[in-house]
């Protein structure tokens, strides 16, 4: 930070109309915001647009942040609305590629399987899988399950970005994980079981 100002030094200058404040600020917060975004919509050249409208909005309600909530957790939430206006204007709901959510072992607990072709192949299946279940959710749902099993932010943290009771971001993440394990499940229920689980491995 410019100066050894705080960051709410900065916010408050911000707020007064220093734009080399405000320029600070995105460069702290736009690794956060873009991970954020492309996590969320899963295209780069659409996050880097999503990242932009969020600062935007940011520098039109500046004057309205009093401080509530942390500026990087009402950043956040600008950056959610952004993604999800986004969605809804394109109408369509497009694929998470694997690259933005990170390794499957990370999002829903499946084991680490790196020697076996059979069992790569396996895995790049459940990634397929877990692609297109993830578009099925809704909006809510995917939205807390991004921010909680890919983003890894606490309950609090959420709920402050999406502006509900903790207890609700906890209803709404176990929905998702349910309705993501009833979807996967369906997809792999009719599917004969693998070489790997006849020999008395765990099949994914």
């Amino acid at each position: 930070m410019r100066g050894g100002d705080t960051l709410d030094e900065l916010v408050k200058r911000a707020k007064d109309g220093d734009n080399d404040a405000f320029e600070q600020l995105v460069k702290d917060n736009q690794r956060g915001v873009y991970t954020l975004a492309l996590r969320y919509i899963g295209n780069h050249d659409d996050a880097l647009d999503i990242s932009q409208e969020a600062f935007l909005r940011a520098y039109r309600g500046l004057k309205f942040f009093q401080g509530d909530s942390s500026f990087s957790t009402w950043l956040y939430r600008l950056t959610v609305n952004a993604s999800i206006d986004y969605l809804r204007k394109a109408k369509r709901r497009r694929a998470i590629p694997f690259s933005a959510l990170g390794e499957p072992d990370q999002v829903i607990g499946i084991p680490d399987t790196k020697d076996s072709p059979e069992q790569t192949a396996e895995l790049s299946e459940l990634k397929n899988a877990l692609n297109e279940a993830l578009q099925m959710l809704k909006y809510e749902h995917r939205t807390v399950f991004i921010l909680r099993c890919v983003h890894e932010l606490s309950y609090t943290e959420i709920a402050e970005i999406l502006n509900i009771e903790e207890g609700t971001v906890k209803s709404r993440l176990s929905r998702a994980r349910d309705r993501l394990k009833e979807i996967l499940k369906g997809n792999f229920s009719d599917s004969p079981p693998s070489k790997h689980s006849r020999k008395g491995g765990r099949a994914v």
